[in-house]
Protein backbone atom coordinates (compact mmCIF):
# COMPACT_ATOMS: atom_id res chain seq x y z
CA UNK A 1 0.00 0.00 0.00
CA UNK A 2 2.84 2.74 0.83
CA UNK A 3 4.27 1.94 -2.78
CA UNK A 4 0.93 2.74 -4.01
CA UNK A 5 0.76 6.32 -2.25
CA UNK A 6 4.20 6.43 -3.13
CA UNK A 7 3.09 6.16 -6.42
CA UNK A 8 -0.09 8.70 -6.07
CA UNK A 9 2.47 11.31 -4.93
CA UNK A 10 4.72 11.07 -7.37
CA UNK A 11 2.12 11.71 -10.15
CA UNK A 12 0.90 14.32 -8.21
CA UNK A 13 4.57 15.86 -7.85
CA UNK A 14 4.59 15.93 -11.42
CA UNK A 15 1.38 16.93 -12.03
CA UNK A 16 2.12 20.13 -9.99
CA UNK A 17 5.14 20.48 -12.07
CA UNK A 18 3.33 20.57 -15.26
CA UNK A 19 0.79 22.75 -14.00
CA UNK A 20 3.22 25.31 -13.86
CA UNK A 21 4.12 24.84 -18.18
CA UNK A 22 1.15 27.27 -19.18
CA UNK A 23 2.75 30.07 -16.65
CA UNK A 24 6.30 29.82 -18.15
CA UNK A 25 5.72 29.12 -21.87
CA UNK A 26 3.06 32.55 -21.75
CA UNK A 27 6.05 34.07 -20.21
CA UNK A 28 8.56 32.98 -22.12
CA UNK A 29 9.63 36.02 -23.89
CA UNK A 30 10.25 37.92 -20.77
CA UNK A 31 12.12 34.57 -19.39
CA UNK A 32 16.09 35.24 -19.44
CA UNK A 33 16.59 31.65 -18.89
CA UNK A 34 14.04 30.36 -21.28
CA UNK A 35 17.31 29.11 -23.41
CA UNK A 36 18.71 27.03 -20.38
CA UNK A 37 15.59 25.25 -19.72
CA UNK A 38 15.57 21.50 -20.09
CA UNK A 39 11.74 21.47 -18.49
CA UNK A 40 9.04 23.86 -18.82
CA UNK A 41 8.75 24.66 -15.06
CA UNK A 42 9.73 27.82 -12.88
CA UNK A 43 8.35 29.97 -10.62
CA UNK A 44 8.03 31.06 -7.09
CA UNK A 45 6.00 27.97 -6.33
CA UNK A 46 8.47 25.54 -5.65
CA UNK A 47 10.91 26.44 -2.57
CA UNK A 48 10.75 28.91 0.59
CA UNK A 49 12.53 29.50 4.25
CA UNK A 50 13.37 26.81 6.27
CA UNK A 51 15.06 26.08 9.30
CA UNK A 52 17.00 22.92 10.05
CA UNK A 53 20.34 21.63 11.52
CA UNK A 54 23.62 21.43 10.13
CA UNK A 55 26.26 18.84 11.40
CA UNK A 56 27.47 20.53 13.93
CA UNK A 57 24.43 20.89 15.77
CA UNK A 58 23.98 24.48 14.64
CA UNK A 59 20.63 25.86 13.13
CA UNK A 60 20.53 27.42 9.74
CA UNK A 61 17.70 28.58 7.37
CA UNK A 62 17.66 28.81 4.28
CA UNK A 63 19.53 32.65 3.90
CA UNK A 64 22.40 31.13 5.44
CA UNK A 65 22.65 27.86 3.42
CA UNK A 66 21.90 29.51 0.11
CA UNK A 67 24.02 32.35 -0.52
CA UNK A 68 25.13 31.11 -4.00
CA UNK A 69 23.45 28.66 -6.88
CA UNK A 70 22.36 25.30 -5.18
CA UNK A 71 21.35 22.07 -5.91
CA UNK A 72 19.17 20.39 -3.39
CA UNK A 73 18.39 17.04 -2.92
CA UNK A 74 15.98 15.26 -0.55
CA UNK A 75 16.75 11.97 0.43
CA UNK A 76 18.39 9.73 3.59
CA UNK A 77 21.65 8.27 4.50
CA UNK A 78 20.26 4.38 4.59
CA UNK A 79 19.14 4.80 1.32
CA UNK A 80 20.52 1.66 0.16
CA UNK A 81 21.17 2.89 -3.72
CA UNK A 82 18.93 5.89 -5.41
CA UNK A 83 20.05 8.68 -2.56
CA UNK A 84 23.92 7.97 -2.48
CA UNK A 85 24.22 8.04 -6.46
CA UNK A 86 22.13 11.28 -7.24
CA UNK A 87 24.04 12.81 -4.31
CA UNK A 88 27.32 11.65 -6.03
CA UNK A 89 26.23 12.91 -9.63
CA UNK A 90 25.45 15.76 -7.76
CA UNK A 91 28.88 16.21 -6.50
CA UNK A 92 30.02 15.48 -9.49
CA UNK A 93 28.43 18.38 -11.37
CA UNK A 94 30.09 20.83 -8.60
CA UNK A 95 33.11 19.98 -9.06
CA UNK A 96 32.53 20.19 -12.60
CA UNK A 97 31.12 23.56 -12.23
CA UNK A 98 34.09 24.53 -10.22
CA UNK A 99 36.59 24.08 -12.78
CA UNK A 100 34.63 26.27 -15.04
CA UNK A 101 35.09 28.83 -12.36
CA UNK A 102 31.08 28.71 -11.32
CA UNK A 103 30.81 28.17 -7.57
CA UNK A 104 27.39 25.76 -6.87
CA UNK A 105 26.90 24.41 -3.74
CA UNK A 106 25.13 20.98 -2.61
CA UNK A 107 22.88 20.36 -0.39
CA UNK A 108 20.96 17.35 1.11
CA UNK A 109 18.07 17.63 2.89
CA UNK A 110 17.30 14.47 5.30
CA UNK A 111 13.69 13.33 5.24
CA UNK A 112 14.51 10.70 8.06
CA UNK A 113 15.49 12.52 11.24
CA UNK A 114 14.80 9.93 13.41
CA UNK A 115 18.25 8.08 12.03
CA UNK A 116 19.69 11.24 10.44
CA UNK A 117 21.53 12.83 13.23
CA UNK A 118 23.94 15.33 12.46
CA UNK A 119 26.49 12.97 13.48
CA UNK A 120 25.62 10.60 10.79
CA UNK A 121 24.74 13.42 8.42
CA UNK A 122 28.69 14.83 9.00
CA UNK A 123 29.79 11.11 8.18
CA UNK A 124 27.73 10.63 5.21
CA UNK A 125 28.45 13.76 3.92
CA UNK A 126 32.57 13.42 4.34
CA UNK A 127 32.35 10.53 2.12
CA UNK A 128 30.62 12.17 -0.38
CA UNK A 129 31.88 15.64 -1.62
CA UNK A 130 33.86 17.83 0.97
CA UNK A 131 31.82 20.49 -0.05
CA UNK A 132 27.78 18.88 0.66
CA UNK A 133 25.86 21.15 3.22
CA UNK A 134 23.46 17.40 4.91
CA UNK A 135 20.96 19.17 6.94
CA UNK A 136 18.34 17.22 9.57
CA UNK A 137 15.99 18.64 11.74
CA UNK A 138 12.63 18.08 13.45
CA UNK A 139 10.27 16.04 11.87
CA UNK A 140 8.35 19.22 11.47
CA UNK A 141 10.99 21.21 10.56
CA UNK A 142 11.77 18.71 7.53
CA UNK A 143 7.78 18.94 6.55
CA UNK A 144 7.95 22.42 6.44
CA UNK A 145 11.33 22.02 4.36
CA UNK A 146 10.06 19.19 1.98
CA UNK A 147 6.37 20.43 1.77
CA UNK A 148 8.00 24.06 0.40
CA UNK A 149 9.85 22.24 -2.51
CA UNK A 150 6.88 19.86 -3.44
CA UNK A 151 8.93 17.01 -2.35
CA UNK A 152 7.25 13.74 -1.47
CA UNK A 153 8.29 11.57 1.74
CA UNK A 154 6.83 8.14 3.51
CA UNK A 155 8.16 5.76 5.56
CA UNK A 156 7.93 1.97 5.24
CA UNK A 157 6.82 0.99 8.93
CA UNK A 158 8.52 -1.93 9.02
CA UNK A 159 8.21 -2.26 12.76
CA UNK A 160 11.99 -2.53 12.92
CA UNK A 161 15.53 0.07 12.63
CA UNK A 162 16.01 -1.42 9.12
CA UNK A 163 12.67 0.13 7.60
CA UNK A 164 13.24 2.22 4.21
CA UNK A 165 11.70 5.48 3.14
CA UNK A 166 9.41 6.02 -0.28
CA UNK A 167 10.83 9.48 -2.28
CA UNK A 168 10.55 11.60 -4.62
CA UNK A 169 14.23 11.58 -6.28
CA UNK A 170 14.56 15.52 -8.06
CA UNK A 171 17.09 17.85 -7.73
CA UNK A 172 16.61 21.42 -7.40
CA UNK A 173 18.49 24.05 -8.79
CA UNK A 174 18.31 27.38 -6.96
CA UNK A 175 19.52 30.76 -7.75
CA UNK A 176 20.24 33.66 -5.06
CA UNK A 177 18.27 36.05 -6.87
CA UNK A 178 16.03 34.09 -8.68
CA UNK A 179 14.81 31.60 -6.57
CA UNK A 180 13.80 27.82 -8.14
CA UNK A 181 15.09 27.97 -11.98
CA UNK A 182 15.12 24.16 -12.71
CA UNK A 183 14.44 20.47 -11.65
CA UNK A 184 16.82 17.70 -12.73
CA UNK A 185 15.39 13.77 -12.88
CA UNK A 186 17.70 11.00 -11.88
CA UNK A 187 18.30 10.05 -15.82
CA UNK A 188 19.90 13.65 -15.94
CA UNK A 189 24.22 13.24 -16.35
CA UNK A 190 26.52 15.18 -13.92
CA UNK A 191 27.88 16.35 -17.57
CA UNK A 192 24.33 17.57 -18.70
CA UNK A 193 23.51 19.13 -15.24
CA UNK A 194 26.16 21.20 -15.27
CA UNK A 195 25.87 22.46 -18.66
CA UNK A 196 22.25 23.27 -17.73
CA UNK A 197 23.43 25.13 -14.23
CA UNK A 198 26.44 27.16 -16.00
CA UNK A 199 23.68 28.49 -18.38
CA UNK A 200 21.80 29.22 -15.72
CA UNK A 201 24.47 31.49 -13.98
CA UNK A 202 25.18 32.92 -16.62
CA UNK A 203 21.99 34.04 -18.21
CA UNK A 204 22.07 35.73 -14.54
CA UNK A 205 24.85 37.51 -14.46
CA UNK A 206 24.22 39.37 -18.05
CA UNK A 207 21.85 42.07 -17.05
CA UNK A 208 24.52 42.82 -13.87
Amino acid sequence: MTKLYASVAAIGTLAFLGASTWYVLSNRVDDQFADCRQSTVAGGDIGGPFALVNTTGQTVTDKDVLKQPSLIYFGYTFCPDVCPVDVARNADAVDILAKEGIAVTPVFITIDPERDTPEALADYAANLSPDLIALTGSADQIKTAAQAYKAFYAKQDTGDEYYLMDHSTFTYLMLPDTGFAEFFRREVTAEQMAESVACFVKSGKTDT
